[in-house]
């Protein structure tokens, strides 16, 4: 159990007209669908998070991040994050599962016919009314 919030990072990548998706698996809410990311580093920025997990996780490059807001993130289980979430647009890439531990596929979905359940960042994110296809 942590004593303080964690910083995760989320990243709402575009790609004709649709958000890319990873279906969770591992001890953490496997079942879940949620957008590329994980935990902050040391010395790291927000943006050099967003980049480098896209990248391990989904093999993909990515451009035009800019950052869209911030939820917080208390889960049942005893975990807190504060998520910092992004928008981008696919650069280069094939997307493919990096991390066959975490997650067991990625799949693009049109933001009106998300995928369920969602990951309580995801779905806190959801519930801004925020939408990234249209920031």
């Amino acid at each position: 159990m942590m004593d303080y919030p964690g910083v995760g990072i989320g990243v709402y990548v575009r790609k004709d007209g649709k958000i890319l998706f990873g279906l969770r698996k591992g001890r953490y809410a496997p079942g879940d669908w949620c957008a590329p990311g994980g935990k902050m580093e040391m010395n790291e920025s927000p943006e050099e998070c967003a980049r480098r997990e896209t990248r391990e996780e989904a093999g993909i490059e990515i451009e035009n991040l800019r950052f869209i807001t911030i939820t917080n993130d208390i889960h049942p289980v005893g975990t807190h994050y504060v998520t910092i979430t992004f928008v981008a647009d696919w650069k280069s890439g094939d997307v493919r599962v990096m991390e066959p531990d975490k997650c067991e596929q990625w799949e693009w979905f049109a933001w009106d016919a998300l995928p369920e359940p969602l990951f309580l960042s995801t779905r806190n994110f959801v519930n801004t009314g925020y939408n990234p296809l249209t920031i």
